[in-house]
């Protein structure tokens, strides 16, 4: 199974679209993965249109019509891989041991707010994913997404993805 996991898109706020490798990776995944900050439904509109199976949470800086349609946390098993995903983690430090506590019973948790790429394993396995932002890398490099295969109940070949300057 493939993902492609993204967050804190702002559009139209930082871009008027997704990055087209971006939206590439869309076509070609079984599931796509949002943490949150979409900031207009038309994306969502989008995303739900051309993703095979669309897993999404609203951000901080998504208004009332997205958290009608978007929960806060979302929990899901991708053939046997327990996910959740939510927007916000708090500050970074102890964040593994904060959210192994909050997520017990989850094998990955995906977060945004940040824009920061993250990559760790709290103790006890939980593994924490953020993919940046597509549209704002606010301080980071480079904009950035992920994408990652499910293969027998674990993530596998996860990849941070960079992408070209606007």
């Amino acid at each position: 199974m493939r993902l492609v996991i993204t967050a804190d898109t702002h559009v139209p706020k930082r871009a008027r679209d997704l990055p087209a490798p971006l939206w590439a990776a869309v076509d070609a995944a079984d599931v796509v993965v949002h943490a949150g900050d979409w900031v207009d439904e038309s994306l969502l509109d989008l995303l739900e249109a051309r993703a095979g199976r669309l897993v999404g949470v609203y951000g901080n800086n998504d208004g009332p019509a997205l958290r009608a349609r978007l929960p806060e946390i979302a929990r899901v098993e991708l053939d046997g891989l327990r996910m959740a995903v939510v927007h916000e983690t708090g500050q970074k430090t102890r964040r593994e041991e904060r959210c192994a506590a909050r997520f017990p019973d989850v094998d990955v948790l995906v977060f945004g707010h940040s824009h920061i790429p993250w990559d760790t394993v709290a103790p006890g396995g939980l593994r924490l994913l953020n993919p940046g932002s597509p549209t704002d890398r606010r301080s980071q490099p480079y904009a950035t997404y992920l994408t990652a295969r499910v293969v027998d109940g674990r993530l596998d070949d996860v990849e941070l993805h960079r992408l070209p300057p606007r």
